[in-house]
């Protein structure tokens, strides 16, 4: 039985920039589109030409790819044709293979937004419609407010779809503009419209995520016949987000169900770059990446419970519906005060560490774990800080070097401008194969903002390693968190640091004290240490 072509349509560059607080720069949108590209995807919207400079710059230098680039704008406005439309000129000045044009399909924004007769609107669908195939382009017609549109007035929201099929449009998509309607009503829907002979090959589905149903809602649409998928890479969008087409890849392609019935343009060992590439957008973002993301966040693999371990060591296939590395991510077994000896083994052979089942370090390890959780470490959080404990009580972890003594001092103080200001200044006494070096760094950035006195500590720190410098240089803070463990007087401080280096790897290090310049030192030790760790050769 030949399977189903379905298309699958990235809004990342688009619809995705309208999340609040996401502006990507031209060369940003640039960088996205090829690795989107790389992917595999069937189209690439660029954006709106002519809306902002930035998606105008974006058009004049669009890079040459695999997938039908697409420039998005709105169907002409009433009053003029076609051809003297400003809006739709810009759009089409843009000369992409291909064009999106979003129209109203609900009566009630026709005659509520627009002030227009529902007429006068399908008119506009069509005359715009049939420029842009005049033109030599696809077209594609987002059909806004679909769903909320079809239960209201549905011969009239079928209307606007035959307006822009008759016109000469590729594509129909059916847009959950307000993200309300459930996964059950979008398939209802889908082949109620299917069903009055509107050809399924000319479906799309575009859905919002305000209920958590993005992702469902889409699945529900090509289950009842539409064969193009919308959304964006790592469900970035306006309010909730748009369906996240991260997790609708691979679900697509590796849930026997829908690999049975459906093919995409997206080949099997692409998915290997998907969690690379999910975290590279949230890296341009300078955002942490979602550590329970579907597929590719950091904890999709993570198994805590003994229980768990203890199978998944025998059969991953036990608790995991799928094999992580399929998607480029790691399976991880975190260690905590829950752990067993299945989780302890487990965990320090994915480190490389072969322990024999009998080795009394074993039970040493996780008295140790148990008595530092007590104290407000969090090792669950930080593997990178439990190998290091690990590795010290096997008597594995070599002494790169010792910290003598350091010292912050934090001074407010009026610039030359009259305004208080804050600088932070720390001094580091590191030994290093019998030598004592000194490290003295402040923590004003370019722009001469102080940046703290943790900051400061790791600028001092990173200074001079001297034989391990040029290890460590490649390597930076990503994300640092802080938590008071407890209240009152004797309150402690956990802070956890995420580091990363330019190989790619992502390690998360744990400190916890009563001071929290304390708590941070000791998280910032052992990052350095878990670096040298993986990169010194040792005799």
């Amino acid at each position: 039985m030949s399977k189903t072509r379905l298309y699958l349509y990235d809004t990342t560059l688009r619809d995705g920039q309208q999340t609040q607080g996401v502006q990507f720069s031209t060369d940003e949108k640039i960088r996205i589109a090829k690795a989107l590209d790389g992917l595999g995807l069937d189209y690439i919207e660029g954006g709106w030409p002519g809306a902002n400079p930035t998606d105008s710059a974006f058009f004049d230098d669009a890079p040459k790819t695999r997938a039908m680039m697409t420039a998005f704008g709105m169907t002409k406005r009433s009053g003029r044709s076609a051809e003297n439309d400003d809006v739709l000129a810009a759009v089409m000045n843009a000369r992409t293979p291909a064009v999106c044009l979003v129209g109203k399909s609900h009566d009630f924004h026709v005659t509520r937004a627009l002030d227009i007769p529902l007429e006068e609107n399908i008119d506009n669908i069509s005359a715009s419609i049939a420029y842009i195939v005049a033109q030599g382009r696809e077209a594609l017609f987002d059909a806004e407010h679909f769903f909320d549109g079809y239960k209201a007035n549905p011969e009239y929201a079928l209307a606007c779809l035959r307006a822009a099929l008759d016109a000469g449009a590729r594509w129909v998509v059916l847009c959950d503009t307000n993200g309300g309607t459930l996964p059950s009503e979008i398939g209802r829907i889908v082949s109620a419209v299917i069903a009055t002979g509107i050809a399924g090959a000319n479906v799309g589905i575009h859905t919002h995520n305000d209920t958590e149903n993005a992702v469902a809602g889409s699945l529900a649409a090509i289950e009842a016949g539409a064969c193009q998928i919308q959304g964006t890479l790592n469900g970035l969008g306006e309010r909730c987000g748009n369906a996240n087409l991260t997790t609708l890849i691979p679900t697509l392609i590796l849930k026997q169900d829908y690999a049975d019935r459906f093919e995409t343009g997206i080949e099997r060992k692409a998915l290997l770059g998907l969690t690379k590439l999910s975290r590279m957008l949230d890296d341009i973002l300078n955002r942490v990446p979602m550590r329970q993301a579907p597929y590719v966040g950091a904890s999709a693999f993570a198994h805590k419970a003994g229980l768990h371990a203890s199978a998944i060591l025998k059969d991953p296939t036990t608790y995991e519906h799928i094999d992580p590395e399929l998607v480029g991510n790691t399976r991880i077994i975190p260690m905590s005060n829950q752990a067993g000896q299945s989780n302890l083994r487990s965990r320090l052979a994915s480190a490389g560490l072969e322990v024999d089942v009998k080795n009394p370090a074993l039970a040493r390890i996780l008295e140790v774990i148990k008595e530092r959780e007590d104290e407000g470490y969090s090792f669950d959080v930080a593997q990178a800080s439990f190998e290091l404990l690990a590795r010290r009580e096997l008597g594995l972890l070599p002494e790169f070097f010792e910290v003598k003594r350091y010292k912050v001092t934090v001074e407010r103080r009026k610039n030359k401008r009259n305004k208080m200001v804050s600088l932070s200044e720390a001094v580091v006494v590191v030994k290093i194969n019998g030598e004592k070096k000194m490290s003295v760094s402040d923590s004003m950035d370019e722009g001469g903002t102080d940046r703290g006195p943790v900051n400061a500590l790791m600028q001092a720190l990173l200074k001079d390693l001297g034989p391990y410098q040029d290890l460590i240089d490649d390597m930076h803070l990503v994300d640092y968190k802080v938590r008071i463990t407890n209240g009152g007087t004797e309150a402690v401080t956990r802070v956890v640091i995420d580091s990363e280096d330019t190989q790619g790897r992502r390690w998360s290090t744990v400190g916890a004290s009563s001071n929290i310049v304390d708590a941070s030192f000791e998280a910032l030790l052992d990052a350095i240490q878990w670096k040298l760790v993986r990169d010194v050769k040792l005799p």
